[in-house]
Formats: C-alpha cells, structure tokens, sequence
C-alpha cells in the first residue's frame, strides 16, 4: 500500500456539527448507534432533495440513494434472501437498504433508482401479508411512472401450487409496465432454492457495481422494520428440544385430529413472542418409506450422498426428502419416466393435473403405475424436505422455557390405506414424550399485540386459528393490559370441538376476554361461520373500529381470510357509510397502520 497522504474527504457538516455528532453518540452501545443510523437515515426518506444538493458534486447521485431492496416474505425464506443480498452488496461497498414491504414507504417508489424485490407467493398465488399494501398500490391508479428506475425480482414459491411465484411474477410484470428497466431476469424458484439464490445474488451484485459508484467510507448497509434474530438455533441449525406434552383435544365424537403440544425448550435461551411461528423438522414415516421402496424395487440399504454424506437411501428419505407432498413436476417427471399412460394423458391437461398432484400422495402415484426405479433417479425425482411453521399458542410471560402448539393432524383415506400429513403425523404419531425434536423460531413482526397495552383487540381464529390468540390472552393477562379483548371463534360443533374451552371460559369469568362470539357450523340445519358473526355484530364491531382497535385474523388462507375479509369490508360499508371502494381504502389504511394484521396459510 502506498504511503502518500489520501485526500480528506469533504464532509457536508461543520466542525462543530460534528462535535455536537460525537457528544450526542459516545457512550452509546453498537446496537444503539445501529438504531440511530436507521433513525437517520429514515430521516433522509423526507428529506432527500435537501442531502442530494448537500453531498459534494465530485459524489454522483447514486450515490446519495441507497440501492433498496424489498423483502416481501411469508414464511422467512424472502427475508432471510434478501439479508444475504444485502450483506453481499455491503461487502462489495455498495450502500443497500433492506425494507420489510409492509413497513415501506411505498408512495415514494418512484424515488427508487435501483430496487431489487424478494417476494414470496402464499395460499393460491396471493401476495404475502406484509406486501399486500404495496401489491394493491402498484395495481391501482395512483401508481407512478417509474422510468428511472431499474429493478430485479426474485420469487420464491411451490411448485405444489398451481400459481407458482405468481406475486414475483406480478411484480415483474407491473415494474415493467410502469417503465422500470429490468436490471435481471426474473427467477422463479421452488422450496429448493438455494442454489439459484446464490447464482442470483453474484449476478446482482456484479450487475449493480457496473450500475452503481461505490458509497462512500462511512456507509454501511441498513435495515428497516425487519427484525434481526441473532439467536444461536436457526432454521440451518435449530435447536434439538424435547416434546413434554401431547394431548388431544378434540373429542372421540370428533371428525378433527387436533392436538396440544408442548414443546420443551430446556436452557436454550430460545426467546420468542406472542404472533411467532415455531419451524418443526420432522422426520417421515418408516413404513412409508418402506411401501415406496418396494414399490420402486428399491433396496433401502442402497448408499447414496445427500450434502456430500454418504447414507443409507431409508436414511435419506427419513431426514432430507419430501414424501407426503406431491407436485405437478413429480407426476411429470414420474409419468414420462414410467411411461405410464393414464400419467401421461394427465400432462395435456394442466387443471387435471393439478388436481391429481393435490390428491394423490406420491406413494400412491406410484402404487397405481409400478416402476423399477434406481436409487439416485428417486432422488431426483424428490424435493428436499422443508419445516412445517406452527403458529405459537403460548406467551413465554406464563409458560417460561416451553413453546406450546395447536396442530391439527392431517389424516386421510386413499383406496383404504391410511395417510397423514409429514408434520402433524409425526407430532402426533411418531414422536414420544420426551424424545427430541430439532425446532427454531420464525419471528413475525407482522402479527403483534399493540404496543399500547389499551388498545382494544378483536381476534378471529377458527379451527387451529386459534393458537396465537391463546398467546395473546396469555400475553395480555401476564402484563395487565387494560385492553378490551373480543374473540371469534368457529368450529363444526360445540361438544366436540371447542378448543381450550375451559380457558376462554376462565377468561370470561375474570373479565379479560370482554366478548366471545362463537359458530358452530353443523350444529344447526343452517351452516354458520365466524363472517357470519362478523356481519351479525357489525355495529359493535364498528364501534370498537372506531376506539381504535386493531383486528387480527389467523387460519386458512384461500377460503376462511378471503370470506373473512369480506365481510369486514361489508361492516365498514354498511355501518361506516362508504361505498365498496372507499371501504376497501379504508381496510388497507388499517392493514398500513398495523390495525388490521393476518397469519394465514
């Protein structure tokens, strides 16, 4: 390195601004002056055309905006992209802003001169919760021309849908039509993502420092409204728990499977919040494995390599394969390597296929159409097996060390043989009490109690929806919240399937839970369901609307959150007095202002 003297850059503060900059700072610990370099550089968001003209001309004006990158994420996967892209671009000295897309400012796009966007896809091609606001902006008329803008997506999704990577497709599409030139391609990429991430975030970062000068020293990258967890166990390295309790809580006259788990998290220090998700890896089914194998005329002894590990094939399919969930490309893959004929008249017609990839676990794909099979095509055949998140139906506030689960197991016939679901199966099934079980938290900022422990709250959970409203009330009585506290809850019958009855009965009784409003869908000649409630009690509920309540829905999301949804809008209309389009305003003004939050799958 050379010795000679670097120019002092020029700074576009004065001596004593940066006196009182030093005074205001020392002492301060690094998580804090993180905190306050975000809190700044938010400032900059209302202030940019002032710090464009104070930055010096020899700086271009790429400079002075951060390239932005948008994590639009439902289950972490999103999230956890876009902070290695971020991460990479800092290391490459590039300025990058990380924005959770329920916490940006999205009527200033048009500001954005480089915007990579990281979007997942939920239910049937819907947009994950936290995007929904920016989705629907970008949509409507408002939206501005964005012809100085360039922008790349990357979409994450299942191929077990029918409308794969349909909202980083949308994205694409819309940024374009806006006038966005198109940094990149688009990816679409399935569960097993990883390695088209990692050729994607090389291309990015060397198509961005031929784009965009190097920041200055003192740069760094930012986060927004994302949390970072800086816990030892995560998803790549989860902590190995014990399962303490698992109790069925659906009577025997019941048609639904639903049980209480109780996970034990021992001296971990695994810390999470009301509205967080516990990730479950399991383990698939033995005799599952085995009937696959025979079918295959595989011998499960055969060895294979599974991230450069040499294993047994029975082991491999036990701790690293997807078998309880087929997709449209296993049936293709399976129908044109069988030659099967009924298979390969399903691929000319894509709604059938569907259809049969839902319906048809892949052991029984093949048990209708047998074929010799090696060890290593199965491999490749098969997706890689992903963890099943569980929303947390407890506040560590009451259970201390423990993280409690309401699972409905997956159960089903298929030509008489018996099926269940990976996750919930394994729960309930397979794992004993006290045997170990490899778990994580995924934190969900996007669902949380008010900060105001005043606030009324309304919760609508049916069926396994439930459980984060079980952590709420947990949360709120630990603290003394002075909240009201409203719940909607439905099931198919009351002697049967009222979940945790005995506690929401307790919370009457005190006090805490002001109003409980329950359907019971086949109780009764006539079907009733909690949108039924909701329209039913729509002057109250506007009222509390009108106190500032915040609305939280958890539970299926392609039917219950849509029908759900509806008849919010139709409360706000009919007792709000405003048209469709004014209510539909009016509820994404909620969801922007985290009164009207969602944990649907």
């Amino acid at each position: 390195m050379s010795d000679k003297a670097l120019p002092v850059p020029v700074l576009p503060l004065s001596q004593e601004q940066l006196e009182r900059l030093k005074t205001a700072t020392s002492g301060l610990t690094p998580v804090q002056l993180a905190w306050v370099s975000g809190y700044l550089w938010g400032l900059t968001d209302r202030e940019i055309n002032t710090l464009t003209a104070a930055i010096p001309s020899s700086t271009s004006a790429a400079t002075a905006r951060p390239v932005t990158i948008l994590s639009a994420s439902q289950t972490g996967n999103a999230r956890r992209l876009a902070t290695q892209l971020r991460d990479d671009l800092s290391h490459a000295g590039l300025f990058a802003t990380l924005v959770n897309a329920g916490e940006y400012k999205f009527k200033q796009i048009d500001q954005e001169r480089q915007l990579i966007v990281v979007a997942s896809t939920q239910g049937e091609g819907d947009a994950p919760e936290e995007a929904i606001a920016l989705y629907k902006y970008l949509f409507s008329k408002k939206a501005p021309a964005l012809s100085q803008t360039q922008f790349a997506v990357f979409g994450l999704g299942d191929t077990s849908y029918e409308n794969f990577c349909q909202t980083g497709k949308d994205f694409d599409r819309r940024l374009e039509e806006l006038g966005a030139k198109r940094l990149l391609a688009r990816v679409d990429a399935d569960v097993d993502y990883q390695s088209l991430a990692e050729q994607w975030r090389h291309q990015i970062v060397e198509r961005l420092k031929a784009e965009v000068p190097a920041s200055l020293p003192s740069s760094a990258a930012h986060t927004q409204g994302i949390s970072e967890n800086h816990s030892k166990y995560t998803k790549q390295q989860p902590l190995i728990a014990s399962l303490s309790v698992n109790q069925k809580i659906t009577s025997r006259s019941s048609d639904r499977d639903v049980r209480h788990i109780e996970i034990d998290l021992g001296d971990s220090g695994l810390s999470y919040q009301p509205g967080d998700a516990l990730g479950v890896w399991f383990q698939n089914d033995a005799e599952l494995i085995e009937v696959l194998l025979s079918e295959l005329s595989i011998d499960g002894d055969t060895q294979v390599e599974v991230q450069g590990k040499p294993q047994p094939l029975k082991d491999a399919l036990k701790y690293h394969y997807e078998l309880t969930q087929n997709t449209t490309a296993i049936v293709e893959f399976y129908a044109n390597y069988s030659g099967d004929s009924r298979l390969v008249e399903l691929l000319t017609n894509k709604a059938r296929l569907q259809e049969y990839a839902h319906n048809t676990p892949i052991v029984d794909m093949v048990r209708h159409a047998p074929s010799s099979m090696d060890a290593q095509t199965l491999l490749t055949m098969l997706r890689p097996i992903t963890p099943r998140l569980y929303s947390i139906a407890s506040s560590q506030e009451e259970v201390g060390s423990e993280a409690h689960l309401t699972v409905g197991v997956v159960r089903y016939n298929v030509d008489g043989n018996s099926r269940t679901g990976g996750a919930s199966g394994y729960l309930a099934d397979r794992l004993e009490e006290e045997g170990d079980i490899a778990v994580f938290i995924e934190h969900n900022d996007n669902f949380r109690l008010p900060d105001d422990p005043s606030t009324p709250v309304v919760m609508i959970g049916p069926g396994t929806g439930i459980a984060p409203f079980r952590a709420f009330m947990q949360q709120r009585e630990a603290t003394g919240a002075e909240g009201k506290n409203w719940l909607f809850f439905g099931n198919p019958h009351f002697t049967s399937d009222f979940l945790y009855q005995v506690e929401w009965q307790r919370y009457v009784k005190s006090g805490l839970l002001n109003r409980i409003d329950l359907a019971w869908s086949r109780d009764q000649q006539h079907k009733v369901y909690v949108q039924d409630k909701l329209r039913e009690n729509g002057s109250e509920l506007w009222q509390w609307i009108q106190d500032g309540a915040h609305l939280y829905v958890c539970g299926d999301a392609n039917r219950m959150a849509k029908d759900v949804e509806r008849a919010l809008l139709d409360v706000v209309s009919t007792h709000g007095a405003m048209d469709p389009e004014q209510a539909d305003e009016f509820l994404s003004e909620l969801r922007i202002d985290k009164r009207y939050q969602r944990d649907v799958y």
